[in-house]
């Protein structure tokens, strides 16, 4: 272990008491690098997550220093394993051979008391083997961002990795704005397997690792696989499956992922890796936020076809498992991916569907769909507002051309008519609440000076997204002339 690090000794309670089983480091060695974090100087607490605490059966009974020292990574549960990961990945359709943890450590994993197993991650915990000649640490304003992110995520019901602790750490970091304070993230996982982690393996001809890889995502996330007359195939097929879905909610809810390298594809079909992102405010099927994406390959409109793209490479590492004779398993691999487009579309529609409140498909429904999106692209309407406006005359208000909008709410009238009318669970499906850039902006230079009220405000407001909340309804309004923040960082 890393000098400075304390380890807690057997039977004593360290801050984070929990039912810890690492199942990832009886794999081989050559799937993580084993280490422990780097030391902080002086870890403080932002926040707990004591809801997701509970769900993980995780136990923070415990002082307020101790859990810093946890979080921070100067002090390791009993039972907690710490290791960085290896993995490799496409960025922006470049491979790059090896990537890994250059900033997490993976504390372990835990059981919660549903029989689950998730991962604990310290993000921004120090150097690694992987780290390329980075520093190995995260600052305040991502960490934040991830934090607000992943659990308003959360709260829409999308898979999504967690958040469950932040800390500062009493340290300056340098970046390309200059010094800034260091954070780090504790994040929930279902696991940190990616597709980069298969290709990984593939870059190095090492197929007993991926049948070992392959066999240990099986048993973990996908135990129906198992069973499948040819596994392998059963498991590219549902990890196409909740790509599919994924994406779908994402488009749903106007979110912009960034940076959709393979490597920030998870296995487990959760959104994992908020650098760069954003929901968008006024939509726009071209929109893109992250501020390394200049061509805009990770624009808004094209995340149905980058997922594909993922799962193409994802297939390509598969291959020696799915057949021995590499043409069957070239086959075997093109069906499946066949099964992408049918299963993206359905998810979309169906959520379309709920979105404008109908109950039952219809010939007609995705056009209607599709011509309101045409039109809120026109006249820059707002993405969140339109929907959850729909039925009331605000909706109209969030168009620059009104009467835009009415031809479109005749169609859709006659076609709520022939139903007998909306259901009351539309609501549901149109959020009045996304962490809207602007906001969290405010959170985060808030926090630069020691206040961190406007991050537990966004907090609540963001745990209820489909509440009107009348008391923070401002939480709903795009930003103000001027308050726009139209491009966002990765942190790194």
């Amino acid at each position: 272990m890393t000098t400075g690090v304390a380890v807690a000794d057997t039977g004593e309670p360290a801050g984070l008491v929990a039912r810890w089983d690492n199942s990832y480091l009886r794999l081989p060695g050559r799937f993580y690098a084993p280490l422990a974090p780097t030391p902080v100087a002086n870890p403080r607490l932002i926040r707990l997550n004591h809801r997701l605490a509970a769900e993980l059966n995780v136990n923070l009974e415990a002082p307020r220093e101790t859990l810093a020292a946890v979080f921070g990574g100067n002090l390791i549960p009993t039972g907690a394993a710490p290791a960085a990961t290896a993995y490799a990945g496409h960025q922006f359709g470049h491979f790059v051979p090896q990537l890994g943890d250059g900033r997490a450590i993976l504390l372990g994993e835990v059981i919660g008391g549903d029989g689950k197993r998730a991962d604990i991650q310290l993000k921004g915990a120090g150097r690694t083997p992987f780290s390329r000649g980075g520093d190995g640490r995260a600052a305040l304003g991502p960490v934040l961002r991830e934090y607000v992110l992943s659990e308003a995520m959360h709260a829409l019901g999308i898979p999504t990795t967690r958040a469950l602790a932040a800390v500062t750490t009493g340290e300056t970091i340098l970046r390309d704005t200059g010094p800034v304070p260091g954070a780090i993230l504790a994040r929930v996982a279902s696991s940190h397997i990616r597709v980069g982690t298969f290709e990984y393996f593939r870059a190095r001809g090492d197929t007993e690792a991926i049948r070992l890889l392959a066999d240990h995502v099986i048993a973990r996330h996908y135990p129906q696989a198992a069973g499948a007359a040819n596994p392998a195939r059963a498991l590219l097929a549902a990890v196409i499956a909740a790509q599919a879905t994924l994406v779908a909610h994402w488009q749903l809810v106007g979110f912009i992922h960034g940076v959709m390298n393979t490597d920030n594809c998870s296995i487990a079909g959760e959104t994992i890796d908020y650098g760069p992102c954003a929901f968008m405010d006024d939509y726009h099927p071209a929109r893109v936020y992250s501020s390394i994406d200049h061509a805009g390959r990770y624009a808004f409109a094209n995340q149905p076809r980058i997922a594909l793209w993922n799962l193409t490479r994802f297939a390509e590492t598969l291959l020696p498992l799915l057949a021995g004779d590499e043409a069957v398993a070239i086959e075997i691999a093109q069906s499946a991916l066949g099964e992408y487009a049918a299963r993206f579309e359905d998810a979309y529609a169906a959520g379309l569907r709920r979105k404008l409140g109908l109950t039952a498909a219809h010939d007609g429904d995705f056009a209607l769909a599709q011509d309101l999106l045409a039109r809120m692209a026109d006249n820059r309407a707002d993405f969140t507002n339109t929907f959850r406006a729909l039925g009331t005359p605000a909706a109209r208000d969030q168009f620059t051309d009104p009467a835009a909008f009415d031809a479109w709410e005749v169609q859709w009238r006659a076609r709520l008519a022939r139903q007998g009318g909306a259901p009351a669970a539309m609501r549901a499906a149109n959020p009045a609440f996304i962490a809207r850039n602007h906001r969290v902006q405010a959170v985060i230079t808030a926090a630069m000076d020691g206040d961190y009220t406007p991050f537990e405000t966004l907090l609540t407001v963001l745990a209820a997204p489909y509440e009107d909340q009348p008391a923070h309804a401002g939480y709903a309004q795009p930003p103000a002339p001027g308050e726009a923040v139209l491009a966002t960082f990765c942190g790194t």
